[in-house]
């Protein structure tokens, strides 16, 4: 029996807030084995019976099962409304399965439908407050409401509520952005909250990015010197009537009980200033002032549809103890971003004051100075009576929290953490029969939930908290195996693309806080924008996402963009060996000079093996989107690039004149290494790892490629040796030494648990999590075809061995659930597979010497370079196989 599930829009489902029906996409499941499927019918109506039926495909005859584009001259769809849509299909069995429903939500369709002003509690004078503000304005509705939506954002931070009610569960919304080319709005169906007669509409709203101290120069205002709030109500009467109401000058404010609430620092609440009902219709309670317009560029303006922040796991804290300087610590047994909600019971102006953190010192004691200037401090002033609290604008990366004040006895009952990171799908799930490896996959998950609050950042605790383009793109693939990251980095991308230079250039954190200001002093001193491998994010992220979801839109998206920056290369390059101010190289590679942060690879190697790859990346997306003139024309600045690569990094013997293992490393990965140099540099990188005694050596560069290099050239011993060291430096070191998410140092604490400089030494920082692409590339063998993306054919490609009894692990793809499960014995290995409908899977078992049980499974013996095995080809369903190494 054939079924239809997981119907989506614009690859979400039911989504909320949509401007315009971009691509729609479903799965299929059934129990029998390849199935395909041969035909499918879409239909979109106004009512959830589709009586009133907008939009009917027919019967398509098309395997297309995911990024099928709507006929616009066939559907005419209106702002602020909800439709539904459903979806049967038929295979090439014969089978017909079900209608699947959903539904989705319009946005403005046009930025000029917009009403509504900006409205602010503040004037410029007010540019260093960092104040909470209520604003409210009661409404009247004449009539019985058939359905009503809000669309709201701000600059700064807000909460909106309906009647006492908050609405949506999304916290620092709208995100943060460069603000004046890309503002996201948020869409809320509130017809729930709406009654008949007076309705009183609030908002709270603080500094957040917008306004706010962002950067370690501590400096403000990035954006304005204003916090505004931005809301406009569609109402559709039962009459048929439309009506809508808009912020304007007509709104009232007051000072909300937030004191101060940054981003670095924490909040200050005081709840003495609270005032009961403040945002229920008929209250008269508190000192109200009018509020001002703000100017902004409504086409700045963008509908948010999914991947919001929201409060995503709760983690009660495991113990309560002192410490041997004498400081109570609540600790919450994992490091993680979000905030910490306590309950108290004191008279009026106790105080509660939490100082969180993340590490103890080797003697157990608290451990701030990593935070270097971030306060990370919640403080909260009583009232009088019993209280529950959590940060409003204000989020901390954390494991333990200092009890600076606190009346009476804390309890572990008295205090919750919650996570908070952008709303995306868990995909991918790792299991083996080493513990220590678990950990590693569990640390590497949490750093993205961590890093992964509304943009890709660096770390999460200290005065920092940028979107490092280098540490996202590095990290991205890993990303995409571990969670759904279609719509986080196509949000984040768009931004990287506003914030480019005229001539190209990308800066090396997007939002960009850094250009323009006094960085004297500083690591960006020398240059703000366009490293080597920093800069190609903006190439490197667009491919990943097409290989890992097949969706040819953020090619197109991002096309310009990425063209500009190669030019931009090319531009400073002579002989094809570019160079432009501040480059980082492999970053914090151990090879460095003592107190460099500067890996030995030379900077003219990395940048123009970087260069290569992102030409070479962009022939092949320019191919992909039909533009077949840029193929040829970067293609051919590829060859060249190449061939000049040779002449200057290759001596006459075949090898690479630079003999660091970042160096062999980009250049097997980046295929940059002529076909008959190519064991000489295998043998060199394998003789540099022996020298470090099987440990890596490598930076930011290096390191996410050195497992993979290794396994793709017939070494997938040395892959599993790496992977699997205990000691310094090595990523299970940190596992030893009790660490739950990944370091920004492989030494970040050492042996005597004394720490790396404080300077830079973050305990949540996802980089060298890259490692956990290999995880499901390397150990379950989980790959994607260049020519059929988005694992519509799967390549099954598992590398037994590292002495693991098992592995096991699947990835949810956007066609369904791939499985990838070996079991070895001996030289006997069981493998158990799951191909989802509608895919192909091409499945290699390498080393294998003989195949005892096929499954029903065709195979045929391979010799292919140095790896041999047998090699086979099926479609969907489950299979059993077993062979012998």
């Amino acid at each position: 029996m054939i079924e239809v599930k997981e119907l989506r829009v614009n690859n979400q489902v039911n989504p909320v807030g949509i401007g315009k029906i971009e691509v729609v996409g479903w799965k299929l499941v059934s129990s029998a084995r390849n199935v395909r499927q041969k035909m499918y019918e879409i239909q979109i109506a106004e009512d959830r019976k589709f009586s009133c039926v907008i939009y009917d495909s027919g019967e398509v005859e098309s395997r297309q099962s995911v990024h099928i584009q709507i006929e616009e001259s066939g559907l005419f769809l209106r702002s602020a409304e909800m439709y539904f849509i459903r979806v049967r299909v038929s295979t090439e069995q014969g089978e017909k399965s079900k209608w699947k429903e959903g539904c989705f939500t319009t946005a403005f369709l046009h930025n000029q439908e917009w009403k509504a002003v900006f409205i602010s509690p503040e004037n410029e004078r007010d540019w260093n407050k960092s104040k909470g503000y209520y604003l409210r304005k009661e409404i009247q509705m004449g009539k019985k409401v058939k359905r009503a939506f809000a669309f709201t954002t701000a600059l700064g931070l807000y909460h909106f509520y309906i009647n006492g009610h908050r609405i949506g569960e999304d916290e620092f919304t709208p995100g943060w952005t460069s603000y004046h080319h890309h503002l996201l709005y948020q869409s809320y169906d509130v017809t729930r909250y709406i009654k008949e007669g007076a309705n009183m509409l609030g908002a709270h709203i603080g500094a957040g990015w917008y306004k706010g101290d962002m950067g370690s120069a501590r400096t403000r205002n990035h954006y304005g010197k204003q916090s505004a709030f931005l809301c406009q109500i569609e109402v559709l009467y039962e009459d048929g009537e439309r009506v809508s109401f808009c912020t304007d000058t007509s709104w009232e404010s007051t000072e909300s009980p937030i004191l101060y609430s940054e981003i670095y620092d924490g909040e200050i609440y005081d709840a003495r200033k609270e005032i009961d009902g403040w945002n229920e219709a008929g209250n008269k309670n508190g000192e109200w002032e009018p509020v001002e317009k703000v100017v902004f560029p409504i086409e700045a303006l963008r509908a948010q549809s999914g991947c919001k922040v929201k409060k995503m796991k709760k983690v009660p804290a495991k113990r309560i103890f002192q410490t041997p300087q004498g400081d109570w610590v609540v600790d919450f047994g994992q490091n993680l971003a979000g905030w910490i909600e306590f309950q108290a019971e004191g008279s009026c102006g106790d105080k509660v004051e939490l100082n969180c953190f993340e590490v103890l010192d080797k003697d157990g004691n608290v451990y701030l100075d990593n935070l270097r200037t971030a306060k990370a401090t919640v403080t909260y002033i009583c009232k009088g009576g019993k209280t529950v609290f959590q940060p409003n604008f204000s989020f901390q990366g954390f494991q333990y929290a200092k009890i600076a004040s606190y009346p009476g006895i804390p309890q572990i009952s008295n205090f919750t953490a919650y996570v908070l990171y952008s709303d995306m799908q868990r995909t991918g799930e790792f299991c083996c029969s080493n513990k220590d490896l678990n950990q590693l996959h569990h640390n590497i998950l949490w750093g993205m939930r961590s890093n992964f609050l509304d943009v890709p950042t660096d770390c999460p605790q200290r005065d920092e908290r940028l979107g490092w383009t280098g540490d996202a793109q590095i990290f991205c693939r890993a990303a995409s195996y571990l969670m759904d990251t279609d719509t986080f980095f196509r949000k984040w991308l768009i931004d990287v693309a506003a914030e480019q230079t005229q001539e190209g250039g990308i800066p090396h954190v997007v939002p960009d806080v850094w250009s323009g200001k006094n960085v004297k002093g500083k690591i960006f001193e020398r240059g703000t924008h366009s490293a080597a491998a920093w800069a190609d994010a903006v190439v490197i992220i667009p491919w990943t996402l097409y290989l890992m979801y097949g969706d040819k839109r953020v090619i197109e998206q991002q096309y310009s963009s990425m063209k500009s920056w190669i030019d931009f290369m090319g531009a400073h390059a002579k002989d094809c060996m570019w160079e432009y101010r501040m480059q980082f190289g492999d970053w914090v590679a151990l090879d460095a000079k003592e107190g460099s942060y500067y890996g030995a690879t030379p900077l003219e190697l990395t940048n123009m093996a970087y260069y290569a790859y992102s030409t070479e990346l962009f022939s092949r997306m320019a191919h992909v989107t039909g533009n077949e003139e840029d193929a040829q024309e970067y293609g051919e600045l590829h060859k060249k690039i190449k061939d000049a690569y040779r002449r200057h990094f290759f001596t006459s013997e075949g090898r690479l004149n630079v003999q660091t293992q970042t160096a062999q490393i980009v250049s097997l990965f980046f295929h940059l290494v002529p076909e008959e140099f190519k064991q000489n540099v295998v043998d060199d990188l394998l003789h540099l790892l022996k020298e470090r005694d099987g440990h890596l050596v490598t930076g930011f560069v290096g390191t996410p490629y050195f497992c993979q290099v290794l396994s793709d050239n017939g070494h997938a011993k040395e892959a599993y040796e790496l992977l699997l060291k205990e000691d310094f430096p090595s990523w299970l070191y940190q596992v030893k030494q009790g660490a739950t998410t990944v370091w920004e140092h492989w030494d970040g604490k050492k042996p005597d648990g004394s720490m790396w400089s404080p300077a830079m030494n973050s305990f949540n920082h996802y980089a060298y999590g890259a490692v956990g692409e290999w995880l499901y590339r390397g150990i379950l063998g989980i790959e994607c075809s260049e020519q059929e993306p988005g694992f519509q054919r799967i390549l099954l490609k598992p590398h037994i061995g590292g002495g693991l009894e098992y592995a096991e692990g699947s990835y949810e793809s956007i066609y369904g659930r791939i499985v990838s499960r070996w079991e070895r014995k001996k030289e006997r290995v069981k493998f158990y597979m799951e191909i989802p409908d509608n895919t192909t899977a091409e499945i290699w078992l390498y080393n294998a010497v003989s195949i005892e049980y096929t499954g029903g499974i065709n195979f045929e013996k391979i010799k292919v370079g140095i790896e041999k095995g047998y090699r086979a080809e099926t479609g969907s369903g489950s299979y059993e196989i077993q062979f012998s190494l």
